[in-house]
């Protein structure tokens, strides 16, 4: 006779075979979208609209950080939610300092509209989950989160911006997006 613990266990472990791709699928796809709203089928973006885009993914990454520091009380989790939370905050100040001394309003558009869209379906999401199953599936999206972050920034924002001054904010982020990029990283391979 086969104990109700055994068929308990052979159970949970045929819902994370189902549930472990798909979840990784949505993650991966998160990235591809984001990615996408930043490929070059795009019409060209202005100075406004770039700003717009870049406050906009810096609110984005503030907001997954803030269900972090509600959900988990894991000690490498909350310590990287509150670095998100300070790094992205002083961004989202220097670009506001920046646009009011240039007299620039951010325009909004489909982009930043797509970015905001996606970050709601990974937004439910992470609030689906709990404990390790949250750490592991936040950290997961802060890392597709960064790559693509980097990739919109390098390949779309900096190349499209005409300012001169927007275009140094934008490269001087870079090596701060790719430091949590790497953080995120370490983090993750402890949730493996």
């Amino acid at each position: 006779m086969v104990s109700q613990s055994f068929k308990l266990n052979q159970m949970k472990m045929k819902i994370n075979t189902l549930v472990k791709p798909f979840f990784t699928f949505a993650l991966v796809s998160a990235a591809m979208l984001f990615t996408t709203a930043f490929s070059q089928n795009n019409p060209a973006l202005s100075d406004a609209e770039i700003a717009s885009v870049a406050v906009v993914a810096n609110q984005i990454d503030i907001d997954y950080a803030a269900i972090a520091k509600e959900k988990s009380k894991n000690e490498d989790i909350l310590n990287f939610a509150n670095m998100m939370t300070d790094n992205h905050k002083a961004v989202i100040a220097q670009a506001v300092a920046l646009v009011t001394k240039l007299k620039v309003t951010p325009k909004d558009n489909a982009v930043s509209q797509k970015l905001l869209d996606d970050a709601k379906k990974t937004e439910k999401i992470l609030r689906s989950k709990k404990g390790n199953a949250f750490n592991k599936a936040y950290i997961d999206n802060e890392v597709a989160y960064h790559k693509a972050v980097i990739g919109a920034v390098e390949g779309l924002l900096i190349p499209e911006t005409e300012n001169a001054e927007l275009k140094a904010l934008l490269q001087n982020v870079v090596p701060s997006l790719k430091g949590h990029l790497v953080h995120a990283e370490a983090v993750q391979k402890k949730f493996k």
